[in-house]
């Protein structure tokens, strides 16, 4: 009796089913109402729209400008943190990594509403500080997605590397310069990347901290509950794009620092 196989075309058939209804086809529809009017005509007014429109222009840097500043202060805290847990003789560092982790396990709402209340009491009137605020949040929010990756590579790195470099005359900063910074590099990039990303769009923050509209994802939201779905659509592409874009570029310096890796080793 022959034995019935499956063969990897057939396995494969509801995983491209799941792509087709739940990103071909949105991405289709997003495509079609982006580069089409009111009426269905094509056009490309709703692309040059966007770039001469300069509350869409200033959304964009804005949110541009909340991403990079808080992916800077995740950054600056998430490497010492993640550094001092790695390298940390105590036996209990996972539990210590795992304080870390325990505030994504509560609901995002109500992290967002206990800072707000914390906020307000610093600073009265939270409208004051948009930006501020707004930084302090998206830090709060995604800091476990930068500690993590560099926390994963760290505490991967082979120490004696670092003993060889101290063998050969490196001090303490040097070999952290030359060997561990470079060897942590893919776990920046990643971090890097899990932050960016949503910092650019993630308007629910701003919305709850001071009832913001100058983010990408919250400018979208306005244009649809407008019913400008024409321009909405071109406004959610354009932001994929950037996306594409920054995932790609930091890709290619994940693979560039991979070789470099390489090398040392």
């Amino acid at each position: 009796m022959k034995k019935f196989r499956f063969s990897r075309k057939i396995l494969g058939i509801p995983y491209a089913a799941f792509l087709f209804v739940f990103v071909a086809a949105p991405l289709a529809v997003l495509f079609y109402y982006a580069f089409t009017d009111g009426n269905g005509n094509p056009t490309f007014s709703n692309l040059v729209g966007f770039f001469a429109n300069a509350n869409t222009l200033g959304t964009l840097f804005y949110s541009f400008a909340v991403a990079l500043v808080t992916t800077a202060v995740c950054l600056l805290i998430a490497y010492p943190t993640a550094y001092i847990l790695a390298n940390s003789r105590l036996k209990n560092r996972s539990a210590l990594l795992l304080l870390f982790i325990m505030p994504m396990w509560i609901n995002f709402s109500l992290r967002i509403t206990a800072l707000k209340e914390i906020l307000t009491v610093i600073e009265g009137n939270l409208s004051f500080y948009p930006f501020l605020n707004a930084v302090v949040g998206m830090s709060y929010d995604f800091l476990p997605f930068m500690i993590l990756p560099i926390y994963n590579t760290l505490s991967k790195l082979d120490g004696s590397l670092v003993e060889a470099a101290r063998d050969l005359g490196a001090d303490g900063k040097s070999a952290f310069l030359r060997v561990v910074l470079p060897l942590s590099v893919p776990g920046i990039i990643s971090g890097v990347s899990m932050v960016f990303l949503p910092a650019m769009t993630n308007y629910v923050v701003l919305d709850m901290l001071y009832n913001s509209t100058y983010i990408m994802g919250s400018l979208i939201g306005s244009y649809f509950a407008a019913y400008n779905w024409n321009g909405g659509s071109m406004i959610a592409l354009i932001l994929l794009g950037i996306i594409c874009l920054f995932t790609f570029l930091t890709g290619r310096g994940g693979e560039d620092t991979r070789k470099v890796g390489g090398a040392l080793l």
